[in-house]
């Protein structure tokens, strides 16, 4: 990727970091992530809401057309930025989901939050689960690190 990425983090509190839910504040799933430019090859780093669904991570979106995941799509190797609490940068991979299954498990929980106190999404009009299964991008996180990994189902 185009930063280097620290290993020598400690693991045990990065998998705390990433054991967020639906009743985890803000700061606990906004993260930074660097991705390639689609075009340009260059280096973007955003903010951003990850999420914890059955044991994996996920990226997704408001449902329009967004760079990160053009970027992710032209170039699938990202780098995952930990910034609340703990800081660690993690070499990881997007991988697009298309199962309709999974996705709607994952989209119905990310829909969800706007439903959790102190966690209002912003946006002017409750968002339709509907839209963001038509329209949403949708990436399942893997991280590089194994010892980051869900265990095999």
């Amino acid at each position: 990727m185009t930063e280097t990425a620290d290993r020598s983090y400690d693991v045990a509190a990065v998998r705390r970091a990433l054991a967020i839910g639906p009743g985890s504040p803000r700061e606990a799933r906004t993260i930074d992530i660097t991705t390639l430019g689609r075009r340009t090859g260059r280096p973007r780093r955003i903010e951003i809401w990850f999420h914890h669904v059955d044991g994996r991570w996920y990226l997704s979106g408001m449902p329009v057309p967004r760079s990160w995941h053009a970027n992710l799509s032209a170039h699938p190797h990202f780098t995952f930025h930990l910034k609340n609490g703990i800081h660690a940068d993690l070499p990881a991979t997007a991988v697009p989901v298309k199962d309709s299954a999974v996705r709607h498990r994952v989209l119905s929980a990310v829909v969800a939050l706007q439903d959790q106190p102190g966690l209002r999404m912003r946006v002017t009009q409750r968002q339709r689960l509907e839209d963001w299964l038509e329209h949403s991008p949708l990436i399942e996180i893997v991280f590089d690190d194994e010892r980051l990994r869900p265990p095999l189902s």
